[in-house]
């Protein structure tokens, strides 16, 4: 990053889950002044009153946040940090265009693929908002270390100067962001490590071993290289902490979200139990049939990605999801 790079003085985040929140605090810890929208009226109220943030328990938020559940109000930040689950990407994008001005930066947050469309996160806000000067924001990030301000590093990827810009902006000691201009390796890098996570949590659910849930890890890396090549990323964008790390962070933590609930798969709950209110959203559940399906339109082979779709749609016992893949025929690595 240059050293003369002048940041964006106000950033603005969309949507105040955990990880918006957490943005939020890195943002402000990297000395910018920060506007956070909340959808929930709850919420907004609680962090207007100083008690927090139920997504966030425990969680300090400062009284200088300006808090708003007015959109245009937020949309009137230098740049625009899109915090909203994968899934209602679309229709979010659709709604923010009254918003929004020409060229304004907008930088994706969510991980994940549009179920149907098999879309990247990219691709979604790119098709919405043609307009936006779009970037990513992705890595091996639990939301919880962010907001605590505990070591952070991320991949922001943007064209041109924007990058090093976002960079400037929402960098600090403690949030490291490495700039790229590889969209598309770090918006799949982000999703697809959500289902290899729920794989990897199967394996550990099942008791089957560290050596098992090891190979798994290695062989899921090698689908999705090989689906990223056939979409252009750069295989060192998967190598790095959009792909390789955060799937490391992802598929060996209880922490996160896809490895418990693939725990949960392994030791025999039902994938409709997933759904049910209450449940931590696991982005893996809805991103594993568009992942398989993306590369399906491709002809890329992904064998456990396939396995953890029909296994989560009902389609495939337990059991024999691990034979399917356990069985598959012995070939030069």
């Amino acid at each position: 990053m240059a050293q003369d790079t002048v940041p964006f003085p106000h950033i603005a985040v969309l949507g105040a889950g955990a990880w918006g929140t957490a943005l939020a605090l890195a943002a402000m810890a990297a000395g910018r002044k920060v506007t956070l929208w909340v959808r929930e009226d709850d919420v907004l109220a609680d962090i207007a009153a100083g008690r927090g943030n139920r997504f966030l328990p425990g969680v300090a938020i400062p009284a200088d946040l300006n808090v708003t559940g007015d959109l245009k109000e937020a949309c009137r930040g230098d740049a625009v940090l899109l915090a909203v689950p994968a899934q209602v990407l679309h229709g979010f994008a659709d709604g923010l265009k009254p918003h929004l001005r020409a060229g304004q930066p907008l930088v994706i947050c969510a991980k994940g693929i549009e179920k149907g469309s098999g879309k990247l996160v990219t691709e979604v806000v790119g098709q919405s908002l043609p307009g936006a000067a779009l970037a990513i924001l992705s890595g091996p990030s639990f939301a919880r270390d962010v907001a605590r301000g505990l070591p952070t590093a991320v991949t922001i990827a943007a064209k041109g100067e924007l990058a090093a810009k976002l960079q400037a902006s929402l960098g600090s000691g403690a949030f490291r962001p490495y700039a790229s201009d590889d969209l598309t390796g770090v918006a799949l890098g982000g999703a697809a490590k959500n289902v290899y996570a729920i794989a990897c949590g199967v394996v550990e659910g099942m008791g089957l071993g560290e050596n098992a849930r090891a190979a798994l890890l290695a062989r899921s890396f090698a689908e999705l290289s090989r689906l990223g090549e056939h979409l252009g990323a750069r295989r060192e964008t998967l190598m790095g902490l959009s792909g390789l790390g955060d799937l490391v962070l992802t598929a060996t933590s209880p922490s996160s979200r896809n490895f418990s609930s693939g725990m949960e798969l392994g030791r025999g709950k039902t994938a409709e139990s997933l759904h049910m209110p209450g449940h931590p959203l696991a982005e893996g559940v809805d991103t594993a049939p568009a992942l398989v399906a993306r590369a399906k339109a491709g002809g890329v082979d992904m064998p456990i990605a396939q396995a953890m779709a029909d296994l989560l749609s009902g389609a495939l016992p337990l059991g024999e999801a691990v034979m399917r893949l356990m069985s598959r025929k012995l070939k030069a690595e």
